[in-house]
């Protein structure tokens, strides 16, 4: 079992956690989000090994602050940052935390109306942001 900081477990949470938001706010809705929250909750639920303790952390991630645009960059940061920590620490959990957060992220985009056009244009920043094709 891989042995992440709290820090290192804080991005690799917050910036799964944050890209569900980015792609639920690309066609924001209050409604839409609490299904899309659910959705993408199913998604974090279904991960294992190492995954398990990042995904069922008891406390809330923080997510960038400031305007729209700077949340957006600070989260995708995050996920490169993430991406990078898991390539260095736990080589083998890099495609596992790419799959489950890309699974969050679609799950939660189908949740309401299907994709729509903004839901998929941030679904290819965060998958640029992972390193996945």
């Amino acid at each position: 079992m891989t042995e992440f900081t709290d820090s290192e477990k804080q991005t690799l949470r917050g910036a799964a956690i944050g890209a569900v938001f980015l792609v639920s706010q690309a066609e924001p809705g209050a409604l839409d989000m609490i299904k899309e929250t659910i959705a993408a909750s199913k998604s974090f639920a279904t991960a294992s090994g190492d995954m398990q303790g990042i995904f069922r952390g008891a406390s809330m991630p923080k997510v960038p602050k400031g305007s729209k645009q700077d949340i957006e960059n600070g989260v995708l940061s995050e996920l490169s940052t993430s991406v990078q920590t898991l390539e260095q620490k736990a080589p083998d959990d890099v495609e596992p935390y790419r799959r489950i957060v890309l699974d969050a992220c679609t799950s939660a985009a189908e949740a309401t109306k299907g994709v729509t056009a903004p839901e998929s244009e941030m679904l290819t920043k965060v998958k640029q942001a992972l390193g996945a094709s």
